[in-house]
């Protein structure tokens, strides 16, 4: 089992954290009559994709999963990891894979070069797993990256996801999109529902991220109950839940 590995908590690390939120922008509008929410999951675990797609499809709705293949077929801190079974049957109930680097990667400590290339390296592990779609949508890993990166990878992808904890509304950058975790215990899932009940005032694009969806949680994770509960709030927000790509299809066309 690896150790959990944590960025940079000093003041430059910070700095730097809000120079990548401010600079190299690819703007995107986010000017909705209606909410829209996307549930995507990081790395990612056997339990996201079993008890995490078995509750969004028990709604009629379809998650975004974003794979480090690195970890296909081993064993994390989050558990069991996703094998090419757990892929070959996410495809096919129709979730979306998106792409988290190979050997999930701080991307805020590598060129952006470097960065590409672990990206190219998943791409080539998951065809080697049987994937054969394509990768739209790219998650940083700890939500780490680089004004180079971010000019780099919205190249190559559609859509880039961080972990600044916010709801996409308005003036929005699609390399570096806002996300809500459903984690942190009773008070973290708290958020996550407060979150989805400010959609019924205030539409926009609320995309949550999750990792372990298991009856003992590590802090990143959640139970499937508390999964459930902000299902829940989501459905009474009325909001229309969709993967990253095709929000972001939605959203592009109503630019």
């Amino acid at each position: 089992m690896d150790t959990p590995y944590n960025p940079g908590g000093g003041l430059v690390s910070k700095l730097n954290r809000r120079w990548a939120r401010l600079a190299a922008r690819a703007p995107l509008s986010v000017d909705l009559d209606h909410a829209i929410v996307s549930f995507s999951f990081d790395d990612f675990p056997k339990s996201a994709a079993l008890n995490g797609a078995t509750i969004l499809e028990s709604h009629g709705w379809r998650g975004t999963y974003y794979a480090s293949a690195g970890y296909a077929g081993t064993r994390t801190h989050h558990g069991d990891m996703f094998d090419a079974g757990d892929l070959q049957r996410l495809v096919a109930t129709g979730h979306e894979i998106g792409c988290h680097t190979h050997t999930h990667i701080d991307g805020s400590r590598v060129g952006a070069d470097a960065l590409l290339a672990d990206i190219e390296r998943n791409h080539q592990a998951l065809r080697e797993l049987g994937y054969e779609g394509k990768l739209d949508s790219f998650a940083y890993p700890y939500g780490e990256t680089t004004p180079a990166a971010k000019r780099l990878l919205a190249q190559r992808f559609t859509s880039l996801r961080g972990v600044h904890a916010a709801i996409n509304r308005g003036d929005s950058d699609r390399s570096l999109l806002k996300s809500v975790p459903v984690d942190g215990g009773e008070t973290g899932i708290a958020r996550a529902v407060d979150a989805a009940e400010s959609l019924v005032e205030h539409p926009g694009w609320l995309i949550f991220y999750l990792h372990d969806v298991q009856d003992e949680p590590t802090q990143w994770g959640c139970t499937p109950a508390q999964l459930e509960r902000v299902c829940a709030a989501v459905e009474r927000s009325g909001a229309r839940v969709l993967t990253v790509a095709a929000a972001m299809a939605e959203i592009g066309d109503a630019a």
